[in-house]
């Protein structure tokens, strides 16, 4: 009889646990809006797909586009960092991909576009929705400090996509020493938190990503970077549904680091324009002149911080 009882509460108990996952999963297609096209898990998280009346073929298409871009982000960020997102893929002329934009206000969304000549080639370089993305890991700061979130869904978005074989290495650095000169302070421009430019905006704040990871590793000796304080922020937050301090937000990173280099690099660049010296950095990473056509210099003093930054997270955590 014990043995009947106890078969018969299991039994209930299967049925109680089928129940639920049924109605979990009946809650995720619920939550998507109406005319959602298509519905993806990407690692226990749900993307809303809507292409509106795209052919079966474009479908497809627009889906490893997007399927490629969460891998991507959930690698980097250990899981893909929203519950659910809705991303309105919207068709426009041409073979390229348009301008992105991440949204909070009711419910998190992206709207992105692409050419309706667009090949998988050119959809497989893009970096819209990745950077894109990006944004969903990080609260909402404040309109003041966008430069923060800017310039982390610029710099990750080269970051991760090398990290998950998508994108050349050198490539990424050739980006980098190109461009992170725009995000130096011009001639009476103050410092981040009080100039709103393009270029201190999306390269001032990516500067000061890598300014970040290279002070953590030479703190840690290498052990961590950036990326684990970005992963710590998005467990500790919940990401771009939240609010969130930027001095909280900033000392939770550092907190998972066991440094205070988030904090001290924005407590000297908040309000004061920071002069760096970019060939100087670049000569201490290694990085040449043209990263496409001439080696890196891996004898230089923090080879090893640049060849880390690009590395495979779980051979990283092999290592140590």
């Amino acid at each position: 009889m014990q043995r009947a009882a106890a078969r018969r509460i299991t039994l209930v108990c299967n049925f109680i646990v089928l129940l639920a996952a049924a109605g979990c999963s009946h809650a995720n297609a619920a939550a998507c809006p109406l005319h959602t096209t298509e519905t993806l898990e990407i690692q226990g998280s749900t993307l809303c797909l809507r292409m509106g009346d795209a052919s079966p073929s474009r479908r497809q298409l627009l889906h490893t586009w997007v399927v490629r871009s969460a891998n991507i982000v959930a690698n980097y960020y250990g899981r893909f960092p929203a519950p659910l997102v809705v991303l309105n893929l919207e068709s426009m002329d041409g073979a390229g991909v348009g301008g992105g934009h991440a949204t909070n206000d009711s419910g998190l969304a992206i709207a992105a576009s692409a050419g309706r000549d667009v090949t998988a080639a050119g959809l497989s370089d893009d970096w819209v929705l990745v950077h894109e993305m990006v944004h969903l890991a990080l609260p909402e700061v404040g309109r003041r400090h966008n430069w923060l979130a800017e310039g982390l869904a610029t710099y990750v978005e080269g970051v991760a996509r090398a990290q998950f074989g998508n994108r050349e290495i050198a490539d990424v650095w050739a980006e980098n020493r190109h461009s992170m000169p725009m995000g130096l302070p011009r001639s009476g421009e103050g410092g981040m938190d009080q100039t709103s430019t393009w270029g201190r905006t999306y390269w001032g704040g990516a500067l000061y990503c890598l300014q970040a990871e290279v002070a953590i590793r030479e703190q840690t000796g290498n052990r961590v970077g950036l990326q684990t304080a970005l992963r710590a922020i998005l467990e500790e937050t919940g990401g771009y549904g939240f609010e969130r301090n930027i001095d909280e937000v900033l000392r939770i990173g550092d907190a998972a680091t066991g440094t205070r280099a988030l904090e001290d690099l924005y407590q000297q660049s908040k309000i004061t324009p920071q002069a760096v010296d970019l060939d100087l950095l670049w000569s201490r990473l290694g990085v040449p002149t043209d990263p496409k056509t001439q080696p890196f210099d891996h004898h230089a003093p923090l080879a090893a911080i640049r060849i880390a930054i690009t590395a495979p997270y779980k051979s990283r955590i092999g290592k140590r």
